[in-house]
């Protein structure tokens, strides 16, 4: 077993696994940019070292950099939590090549499962079922002739795609050529790659995704499904744990499945593979998540198995020690995604400092957060603060303890989105749990038009207008809000908005 490991990451992941490692007696290194000096993941680690200044490209992307604090510090391990250097091939390869245990599977398989198209051939080689589409990445012009020859609806989306970015949807043939577009432009800008490929869409899906845990002795199990269908713009909101509706048959067919693509790629530590199911129950293999996914706490508390010290185990040799037929389903669990956005303003961020910070607690209740009274949510990283989990006997009961917690939860001096899950766990279609991916748009008000920073020249409008509001956000300027946020929707005159970011800036509000 490791002595020392570097966590490449920062947030609640980043406490999540040092609270892992402190169990396991195992000492931890954490690495911090400028503004996170102060954060909780340095507080809470054995040592911390500075990695660069704000934006992540120049911090927490710096491979030479966090490989030379690894070997620095005497680090014989790295764990890179999710996003950041989590699904990075060559980041896993360097680490190999310096001698340092990359605590996830090789840079081969995150290659052949990072690609979407090179993934969809495998797991249609594996005999894993895929949504009808293509499995070339095509031209612009073989695009529009597969989308005439199928008929939309159809979805557009990257190769190298991942978190919703780089997808369109096609509803007629009149919408081809921005969509193409405007996919390409997203997957260009978010993943340095536009290669696109394209799939039927699928009617009132329901996302569906298995855990999988896997060692270097040739053991795969999976640890049931989770149901992952409340989500804006492709983003997940709640998770809840198992299924809705998933009979026994089904979730051994599933479970089988995931064992299969895992197998397919000879895959090491913990992952994930992601269905897509429609209203009649077959189920799509959509992607697989080559790392440990921000809702693995559901699967945990319904398992009792800790998923983040498994991943240390295997990396460090040593089989699961656990078969399939050792692993049971106990109760409900549900998690919420808090995240600093105001709801009311069409989830536009709200940074700045927390002031008052009281998270829920009680039975059945688990909070993993990276943020304390007294800290600055920035604008240079993803806006969730912490992840609230419940546990019940029974999904009600869950569902119960997560409403109570969320009006326990406190927090002071930035909006966030505990609001608008109090809205969603009261809904009646919720509580019955009918919903599909569809649910935000369709039933809960505002859920149309999520606010998201657009790429491309021709969203050089909205694009600006999204960071002035944020800007104003950070001055309170509620009325500036809800201008900005107006003119990003709708692509209005942005001139007003420069010369009222040229003001800000003089007056040092802009930084």
């Amino acid at each position: 077993m490791f002595d020392k490991i570097l966590i490449a990451n920062r947030g609640e992941i980043a406490v999540r696994v040092i609270r892992a490692c402190r169990e396991m007696r195992i000492r931890t290194v954490a690495v911090y940019s400028d503004v996170d000096r102060e954060s909780l993941h340095v507080r809470f680690a054995d040592e911390a070292y500075p990695c660069g200044p704000p934006p992540a490209r120049e911090s927490y992307l710096v491979m030479d950099r966090i490989l030379e604090i690894a070997k620095r510090s005497g680090a014989q391990a790295i764990h890179p939590g999710y996003g950041f250097l989590a699904e990075n091939g060559e980041f896993a390869d360097r680490c190999e090549s310096e001698g340092i245990v990359f605590i996830g599977p090789s840079g081969d398989v995150m290659r052949s499962m990072g690609d979407k198209v090179t993934s969809r051939q495998t797991m249609e080689k594996a005999g894993v079922p895929i949504v009808p589409g293509t499995t070339e990445r095509l031209s612009d012009e073989a695009i529009a002739r597969w989308i005439r020859d199928v008929g939309p609806p159809v979805m557009v989306k990257a190769s190298a795609g991942g978190g919703g970015k780089g997808m369109r949807l096609v509803n007629n043939e009149a919408e081809i050529p921005q969509a193409i577009a405007r996919a390409r432009s997203e997957a260009k800008s978010s993943f340095g790659d536009d290669g696109l490929y394209v799939e039927k869409f699928i009617k009132q899906p329901r996302h569906i995704e298995i855990q999988i845990l896997a060692d270097s002795h040739g053991n795969v199990i999976h640890l049931f499904e989770r149901e992952c269908s409340i989500q804006r713009r492709h983003q997940k909101v709640i998770e809840e744990a198992p299924g809705n509706g998933i009979t026994p048959e089904l979730r051994e067919k599933m479970g089988e499945a995931a064992v299969a693509a895992a197998k397919a790629v000879g895959y090491r530590g913990a992952g994930t593979c992601e269905f897509l199911m429609d209203p009649q129950k077959h189920f799509y293999f959509l992607e697989m998540n080559t790392r440990v996914q921000v809702e693995h706490a559901i699967t945990e508390a319904i398992t009792g198995i800790d998923i983040v010290k498994a991943m240390i185990r295997v990396a460090a040799g040593e089989p699961l020690g656990i078969a399939q037929e050792d692993v049971a389903i106990h109760g409900h669990a549900i998690e919420a995604r808090i995240y600093a956005e105001d709801p009311d303003q069409n989830f536009v961020p709200s940074p700045g400092n927390i002031v008052l910070y009281r998270p829920a607690s009680g039975i059945g209740v688990r909070v993993d957060s990276g943020v304390s009274q007294g800290a600055t949510v920035t604008v240079h990283y993803d806006p969730m603060i912490a992840k609230l989990i419940t546990w019940g006997v029974d999904r009600r009961e869950a569902i119960d303890r997560l409403e109570r917690a969320l009006f326990e939860f406190v927090v002071k001096g930035i909006k966030t989105s505990i609001p608008f899950h109090r809205k969603v766990v009261r809904h009646p279609i919720f509580l019955e749990g009918r919903y599909d991916t569809s649910f935000i748009d369709a039933h809960m008000e505002g859920g149309k038009g999520a606010t998201e920073i657009p790429s491309g020249e021709k969203d050089e409008t909205r694009r600006v207008a999204f960071m002035l509001a944020a800007i104003a956000a950070y001055r309170r300027d509620k009325e500036q809000v809800v201008r900005a946020s107006a003119v990003s929707a709708d692509g209005a005159s942005v001139e007003p908005w420069k010369q009222y970011g040229r003001r800000a800036q003089m007056r040092g509000n802009l930084r």
